[in-house]
């Protein structure tokens, strides 16, 4: 699929940035919908579409301009040979429920780790640092929305499992802030059910 035609023109450092409305944009998010990763299917986004999704992924506020986050990438045989691996390790603690969960990392045709890498010493706050990852988890799901794909964002049990961290290279103070599972849907998403604004919204009255 070729990219869309937009203005991808690098700003140098220190250049001013147009705020630009854009009815489409306001479109994208009003209707946004994660697709259930196991009808994700081919065809993924190409390799230009992938690197255009990192880069709109890293534009997010970034309290100190620290970059505390990482991606990894999968090419199809990488990611196999994990899922391999983390069904071996489920497999010797007898986790059934623990093997039929790897089905949401085996299906989708592309898969990024997106890993919560904190700046030591924390010259600002852990947790804004770790939101910070977050926010590039939700920008590589509009983004992915954007380009007309499936997208759907999760962690699982081999997120916070520490010999499933060391499998993926995590180091000491990483987590994973999210697999973000991108492809085709072979079936449209249903909506769910959506907060009550009036439950959570409120007015601060002194």
């Amino acid at each position: 699929m070729s990219l869309p035609d937009f203005d991808q023109t690098p700003i140098a450092f220190g250049q001013p940035v147009a705020q630009k409305k854009s009815a489409e944009v306001l479109d994208v998010l009003f209707h946004r919908r994660s697709a259930p990763a196991p009808t994700l299917d081919l065809p993924a986004p190409s390799e230009d579409e992938i690197d255009l999704l990192i880069k709109i992924g890293f534009r997010v506020p970034d309290h100190g301009k620290l970059g505390p986050w990482r991606i990894v990438r999968f090419t199809p045989e990488s990611k196999a040979k994990l899922v391999e691996k983390l069904k071996t390790l489920a497999e010797s603690r007898d986790d059934r429920k623990a093997v039929g969960a790897l089905q949401k990392l085996s299906i989708p045709p592309e898969a990024l780790l997106v890993i919560s890498s904190p700046v030591f010493p924390y010259k600002k706050p852990l947790w804004e640092q770790q939101l910070s990852a977050a926010a590039v988890c939700q920008n590589l799901l509009i983004a992915a929305g954007a380009l007309g794909y499936g997208a759907n964002w999760i962690t699982d049990w081999y997120s916070y499992d520490d010999d499933a961290k060391a499998l993926l290279g995590l180091t000491a103070g990483e987590n994973v802030a999210g697999w973000i599972f991108l492809g085709t849907p072979t079936e449209a998403p249903l909506e769910r059910e959506r907060p009550d604004y009036e439950a959570r919204v409120s007015w601060w009255e002194g």
